[in-house]
């Protein structure tokens, strides 16, 4: 057995066998790791050692927080852990708050204890989170105060949660009253860098949800691949952006990322499309993260900010349709830095630099992975072909007790359930999620490329695509379609808009049912729920 820090070896003892991993390659010099790392002191700690500390790490409308602040706030709230709550190192504990200062000090607290941190979405219902509870085994949490009504409501069916602390409060018995007295040092946890770090609970688009589990490496990797190599970050660099930081996405972005660099992020709880682009102009924020669905609203709006500091647009959490990225180049110059990444792996293992850029591709293999494409027995297929897309690196998927390691690690490669086309370049084309092809009349239709073909049309803001079933051709492509202000839903409307695809792409794609709605179904992380347009066809709410 090797060396590990946890006292409480759950995490451990759940890993899947070792056969059902995923080959993990270190190609990267960056990505060689001792034997013992802590990625919370890596991040935080040496950075302050480094003499860093006085230097800005959040950033907030109600002040800012330097890397000497965040670490004492972090060191006090271990403190919480080990002495009040008597947690020990690979005990779970639940996160559970917006973008905040708070949150994430508790994220570092928990990681410098030695625990395991699972950040949960501030929308989460009782349901879901013991859904979460249970799979974990968590026997504490640190919760915003806003957020406790839920957490209440499932801990009350939960044995295991004997714990719970809420935070941004300062009433007596909050999490704030508790470190107030604390020493500003904390002993870190003298983790292995094979131990878990975090388990990331998959957002569930479909089924029951998933937990995906990262060691410290892991978070490192995420750190020293994507951004090293794509975004090229500095410490005058300013990072903002929606994804939250229970998600991935959000974590590496809006927090890891900023601070292996020695840069800043912005922590907002709350953004709409106007008050990211205010965030932005505010902060002078340089780099910026979001999903298409924004980067197209805010389009329309960028030409009443100031964004002369923006510098780098990523997007991610869904495919980027062109029409998007167009209508943001043309309303701001930048090009977007389209990614694809998988709670399973962390983050981005696709994009592009922005001078590297390729119409319609997601990108290549950033440095540190490989990819390619395979048919349905994991033959690889040449350039052109569509198939599933299947990716290795220095991270892979590790489900927690879950039979569907199977599925999504074979032959050492992680499939993520995307159907994507390679060229002879190695750029990667996106043409749907695995189970969202539509088959009609013989021929294989891609969602997301009738989508984009209707996002081109001026009277669309938003639309979602879907294979509904039908006697004749087997399925039928069926659109749901949000229309832009002041424009009113017509079966004459309906017509051109079949027309204008038609005109776009291969005409066999056009929707032979367009369905006008209000709004369409999204994840918290701004992901279309596809799953969900199919059911409403059928009738179901």
């Amino acid at each position: 057995m090797p060396y590990t820090a946890h006292i409480d070896t759950f995490a451990r003892n759940n890993l899947p066998p070792r056969s059902q991993w995923p080959e993990l390659i270190f190609e990267l010099p960056e990505l060689r790791y001792p034997e013992r790392l802590n990625c919370a002191v890596e991040l935080l700690d040496r950075m302050v050692a480094a003499g860093h500390g006085g230097r800005i790490a959040l950033r907030t409308a109600d002040g800012a927080c330097t890397y000497l602040q965040l670490m004492v706030r972090a060191n006090r709230i271990a403190r919480v852990l080990r002495e009040d709550l008597k947690l020990v190192p690979g005990n779970r504990v639940l996160l559970r708050g917006p973008n905040n200062p708070m949150m994430a000090a508790c994220w570092f607290a928990v990681i410098k204890a030695g625990c395991i941190a699972v950040a949960t979405m501030p929308l989460l219902r009782a349901k879901e989170l013991k859904q979460i509870i249970d799979k974990a085994e968590i026997g504490a949490a640190l919760c915003d105060v806003r957020l406790m009504e839920e957490l209440e409501l499932a801990r009350g069916q939960c044995p295991n949660l004997k714990q719970a602390l809420c935070f941004n409060d300062g009433g007596p018995g909050s999490l704030e009253a508790l470190l107030e007295a604390k020493p500003a040092e904390f002993g870190n946890t003298d983790t292995a860098a094979g131990d878990v770090a975090l388990i990331a609970f998959t957002s569930g688009t479909t089924g029951q949800p998933k937990g995906t589990m990262h060691f410290h490496r892991d978070v490192m990797a995420m750190c020293d691949c994507f951004p090293r190599s794509i975004l090229k970050p500095g410490p005058d660099d300013i990072f903002c952006g929606t994804p939250p930081l229970a998600f991935t996405f959000g974590l590496g972005g809006m927090l890891c990322f900023p601070l292996r660099y020695g840069a800043s992020t912005v922590l907002v709880e709350r953004l709409m499309p106007d008050t990211l682009l205010q965030t932005i102009e505010d902060f002078k924020a340089s780099i910026c993260f979001t999903a298409p669905t924004f980067w197209r609203q805010m389009a329309a709006l960028a030409k009443d900010h100031d964004l002369s500091s923006l510098k780098k647009c990523v997007s991610a959490g869904e495919a980027l349709p062109d029409a998007t990225r167009q209508l943001w180049k043309q309303a701001t110059g930048i090009e977007i830095i389209d990614g694809i990444g998988a709670t399973e792996m962390i983050h981005i293992f696709i994009s592009h630099a922005p001078e590297k850029v390729r119409r319609g591709a997601t990108g290549y293999a950033i440095p540190g992975y490989r990819a390619c494409i395979v048919d349905d027995a994991g033959n690889p297929l040449p350039p052109g072909n569509v198939g599933r897309l299947a990716v290795k690196g220095p991270t892979g998927c590790r489900y927690l007790a879950d039979e569907r390691q199977k599925n999504y690690v074979q032959n050492g490669w992680n499939l993520t359930g995307d159907a994507y086309r390679m060229d002879g370049d190695g750029y990667f084309f996106y043409q749907a999620r695995t189970d969202d092809m539509i088959i009609s009349a013989g021929y294989n239709i891609a969602g997301p490329e009738v989508e984009d073909a209707l996002l081109n049309h001026p009277a669309v803001a938003e639309c979602g695509v879907v294979g509904v079933p039908d006697k004749e051709r087997g399925q039928i492509v069926k659109a749901f379609v949000v229309l832009k202000s002041g424009i009113a839903a017509s079966a004459a409307l309906a017509r051109d808009l079949q027309d204008f695809v038609k005109n776009s792409i291969a005409p066999y794609k056009y929707p032979r049912a367009i369905d006008f709605v209000t709004q369409l179904p999204r994840t918290e992380t701004g992901k279309l729920q596809r799953f969900r347009l199919r059911e409403r066809k059928q009738g179901a709410p």
